[in-house]
């Protein structure tokens, strides 16, 4: 079959951390990674199954992880080599409709105790919460905190992958495979909302206005009662998505201090500029990462506010005065699991992503697919994606009806809802 394999070498990773310095995503042409003919997976258990990828899309840890810039935190709890590719929609080899159309899936990515073989199961899965799972690197498979970074299970960068039932979710017929792939990255930002601490009436603030950055827009309007919400982007078509997904105000990053001084009527701290708040905003949803997003984090939120930290931060360096003299909570928000709503119940988080992914036709964020072989151009793409216009960009492993059918759909989607269509 053929997949896009990352295998341990040093050297072309240390010529991938180099490259990728110069230009993001130039790692793919000079690194570990590369487009290969190799025998498909084992299935690993008598519950795993054989998928064929549909389209599976390039996500941030992706990015960094090609370009050498992902935290040697990962080393333990991956398995070489491994082929990328976690956000999934496939079709279940051998398991059709009773129409004979294929069994479409979105894949839960996670790697858990039941995925792994252990029983009794920890408890972070017996409560439901897969991503906290405490034996990812134990069990019947090798190393992996998900599918697309184990070397038994295979990812959505190929051909052909297998996973265990549980992974799987089924797609509705009504929807598309363009929306079925932003499945998974949606119900990391549903997660994220609703660990955010955000009560009826907070000012938000969401750093970031990728993929994760919009997602989280859209979960937050669709799943707290937030008041004001503020959305930090960089780039134009990026603010237009942002207000169509319900951001108040969109601001550039170096306004952000000001933005929020304005919503809240809080003071400035500082000698003739604005230096830090000495109130400010009630939540701060970071989904960038950087050294300078989570210092910008922490100067915004009010005291005793929350820093939701979604973004794959890496090694940062912070000043964290601010946290512990304004008892700032700072929280981590990884994956899915078991959500608690507004009004006590509880729902899977790709319950609630299917329903927001609907709702808001997320396929409309697909802007690129390309095939495996043009895996260069594809992640180039993808790291540039902001400043080109894009959000999500793919890989397409579709037979030529299917995507012909997709785009038939897509072009019939009026042209209001587009960003800059006003």
């Amino acid at each position: 079959m053929r997949a896009l394999v990352y295998k341990r070498k040093p050297l072309r990773f240390a010529a991938a951390v180099a490259a990728g310095r110069l230009a993001p995503g130039a790692g793919a042409g000079i690194g570990p990674l590369s487009h290969d003919d190799i025998d498909p997976p084992a299935l690993p258990g008598p519950d795993w199954v054989r998928l064929t990828p549909r389209l599976a899309g390039i996500c941030g840890s992706d990015l960094a992880t090609i370009d050498g810039q992902s935290s040697r935190w990962f080393e333990p709890v991956v398995s070489f080599p491994f082929v990328p590719g976690h956000e999934v929609v496939a079709d279940v080899v051998g398991d059709d409709n009773a129409d004979g159309t294929p069994h479409r899936v979105v894949l839960e990515p996670v790697l858990g105790c039941v995925t792994r073989g252990i029983a009794p199961v920890c408890s972070a899965c017996a409560a439901g919460n897969l991503g906290n799972c405490t034996n990812i690197t134990f069990g019947a498979i090798t190393p992996g905190l998900q599918s697309g970074y184990c070397c038994d299970t295979g990812g959505g960068w190929s051909s052909e992958m297998v996973a265990h039932r549980s992974q799987l979710h089924r797609v509705p017929d009504t929807m598309d495979d363009l929306a079925a792939v932003m499945v998974e990255p949606t119900a990391c930002a549903v997660h994220a909302a609703l660990a955010a601490g955000i009560e009826p009436g907070a000012t938000v603030v969401v750093q970031g206005a990728g993929t994760l950055g919009l997602l989280c827009i859209a979960a937050v309007r669709r799943f707290t009662a937030a008041g004001t919400v503020i959305a930090v982007a960089k780039h134009p078509v990026q603010r237009e998505w942002a207000r169509q997904f319900g951001a108040d105000m969109v601001v550039a990053p170096d306004e952000v201090a000001r933005a929020v001084r304005r919503a809240t009527g809080t003071m400035a701290v500082g000698d003739g500029h604005i230096d830090r708040l000495a109130g400010g905003a009630d939540a701060v949803v970071d989904c960038v990462g950087s050294s300078d997003s989570l210092t910008t984090a922490l100067s915004v939120v009010r005291p005793r506010g929350q820093v939701t930290v979604v973004g794959m931060a890496g090694a940062t360096r912070l000043d964290l005065t601010g946290l512990w003299q304004r008892e700032i909570r700072m929280v981590g928000a990884y994956a899915y699991g078991t959500e608690t709503l507004a009004d006590g119940t509880t729902a899977r988080t790709f319950d609630l992503a299917f329903d927001l992914v609907a709702a808001a036709d997320l396929g409309r964020l697909v802007s690129a697919t390309y095939p495996l072989d043009r895996y260069r151009d594809a992640i180039a793409h993808a790291a540039g994606a902001g400043a080109r216009g894009a959000v999500k960009v793919a890989f397409d492993m579709r037979r030529p009806a299917d995507r012909t059918a997709d785009a038939a759909r897509r072009s019939a989607i009026p042209a209001s809802t587009q960003p800059g269509a006003h």
